[in-house]
């Protein structure tokens, strides 16, 4: 600190003596020139060129597309819950202070606010921005983006899976933004976010598409993000993100961040996910999505050597619907489906959007590879069901312990365990009550609560049939067919002495 403070008067002195040298010696000849003319400055008051504004300006772009985002503000009707002291209804209390207090006690009724943003996509008033946005909202009011009225707006359909709302407003020759191709974008693209964060009016952003295809965040059910670093704070929600053109190429949605401000990682539904939800809700009320009706999982280098691929692109079918069209199509567990209408599938999650995104009684070719076979099959896609996205949550087990596999004790399954950890009644397998820490079975995933329905491939129907199966791996892996949390997967194990 105190060497700090030395520079700051060093600093201080050099000046001073800098200024009495002026002071003393020139400080004629500088008061004349004050007296004299101006200088002489170059002033060059003419706007931009063209060709220099494409280079450096990006103001013609903003000008194009910021007029179609608009402010949203919504008010809902929130009962408040006070905490209520027990006393208040003893006779004696009544007695002493009436009914006043008890009254004073009761829920109220307040009017919560919000704000967000949106985006003109027809000049006859409908509008897209996120449901969360408007998600429980007993009133929507939307403002146009040069702020001279406001708009009552109708919610015309929501689609909470991909965080998606259609509004309408009654105005006619709106600003109506153009969409583009989103899944064009590359990675390094320039884009731009508008909205209305933090509520402090319209605001401009820049930065590039950060990543494509991201999800996992467990946000929504259909997770198929851009990634951006151009700035979005709250309030950018349901705003639009744009490209160099000034189309629209997402819809801003959610950030990841440890302060609740902006720290680069923002997140958009791409355009053409939007624009599909929107024609489907104007088309039939409603989304309906394509159903194949089987379990897929991700393919990891382990699963890819398990069963022979050579490569982990692609999903895994871990189980199949006894009554799906998939199961009518011919479609088995250890399928690796790796084409759709021949465009290739990157990942389960890849697969699962486009199946969600094709219209149901749609007819769809796969590629699998099955025991180490290319195979091709048409299937006619179902409807998803409404409860398709439920998931199970684990449920705690009880029962005696048998010891199998290296740290890992089973159990076979009775009555009061399947109503438990809602095991559908098609499932035959060993209940895993606890796995070891350290086990090279924890490592790989196994949990408990999992059920173990093949090992290597084949059937297990109870926990002795488990410990068998296990002891005639000789490969130094072990392939298990998992029943978890409401779904079927595959683990591959591998056994210490293989290299763990």
């Amino acid at each position: 600190m105190k060497t700090k403070t030395r520079l700051v008067l060093l600093v201080a002195t050099a000046v001073v003596v800098s200024m009495s040298s002026l002071v003393w010696n020139g400080v004629g000849p500088f008061v004349s020139q004050l007296q004299a003319a101006p200088p002489k400055l170059t002033v060059d008051n003419a706007p931009l060129s063209k060709e220099t504004r494409l280079a450096t300006s990006f103001a013609p772009v903003i000008k194009k597309a910021a007029p179609s985002v608009v402010y949203i503000f919504t008010s809902k009707t929130v009962k408040s819950s006070p905490m209520t002291n027990p006393f208040f209804d003893e006779p004696m209390f009544r007695r002493f202070f009436g009914e006043r207090e008890r009254s004073e006690q009761q829920p109220r009724e307040f009017k919560q606010r919000g704000l967000g943003s949106g985006v003109i996509v027809t000049k006859d008033g409908y509008i897209l921005t996120n449901n969360h946005v408007v998600e429980g909202a007993d009133e929507v009011k939307v403002r146009l983006s040069d702020g001279k009225e406001d708009y009552q707006a109708k919610v015309i359909g929501t689609d909470p899976p991909t965080d998606t709302a259609i509004l309408k407003i009654e105005a006619s020759n709106l600003p109506a933004v153009t969409m583009a191709d989103s899944d064009l974008l590359e990675i390094g693209d320039r884009v731009f976010a508008i909205g209305n964060p933090l509520g402090v009016g319209q605001t401009t952003t820049m930065g590039i598409v950060s990543a494509k295809g991201r999800g996992g965040f467990g946000i929504v059910d259909y997770e198929n993000f851009i990634q951006t670093d151009a700035s979005i704070n709250p309030g950018n929600s349901g705003g639009a993100l744009i490209d160099v053109e000034g189309r629209l190429v997402g819809i801003p949605t959610v950030i990841i961040s440890r302060t609740g401000g902006n720290q680069g990682l923002g997140f958009a539904i791409p355009s053409n996910m939007v624009r599909g939800v929107m024609e489907r809700i104007l088309s039939d009320g409603k989304v309906t999505r394509g159903f194949l009706g089987v379990f897929i999982e991700g393919i990891t280098p382990d699963l890819a050597k398990a069963f022979e691929l050579k490569s982990n692109k692609g999903a895994l079918v871990t189980d199949v619907d006894p009554d799906g069209p998939g199961s009518k199509a011919g479609l088995e567990a250890g399928d690796a489906i790796i084409e759709l209408n021949g465009k290739p599938i990157k990942d389960n999650t890849d697969l699962r959007l486009k199946i969600s995104q094709t219209a149901p009684g749609t007819r769809v070719t796969l590629k699998l590879i099955r025991k180490g076979k290319e195979k091709t099959v048409a299937v006619k896609l179902g409807e998803l069901p409404a409860d398709a996205l439920a998931s199970t949550r684990e449920s705690p087990v009880a029962g005696r312990a048998t010891e199998a596999l290296t740290g890992v004790r089973l159990d076979d399954l009775d009555r009061n365990t399947r109503r438990q950890i809602e095991l559908p009644n098609r499932i035959e397998g060993a209940l895993v009550m606890k796995v070891d820490r350290d086990s090279p079975a924890y490592e790989a995933g196994l949990r408990e609560g999992d059920v173990i329905i093949e090992i290597n491939r084949e059937e297990v129907r109870d926990a002795e049939t488990a410990v068998k199966l296990s002891k005639k791996s000789e490969s130094g892996q072990m392939l298990l067919r998992v029943w978890s949390r409401g779904g079927i997967r595959f683990i591959p194990i591998k056994t210490r002495s293989a290299g763990r």
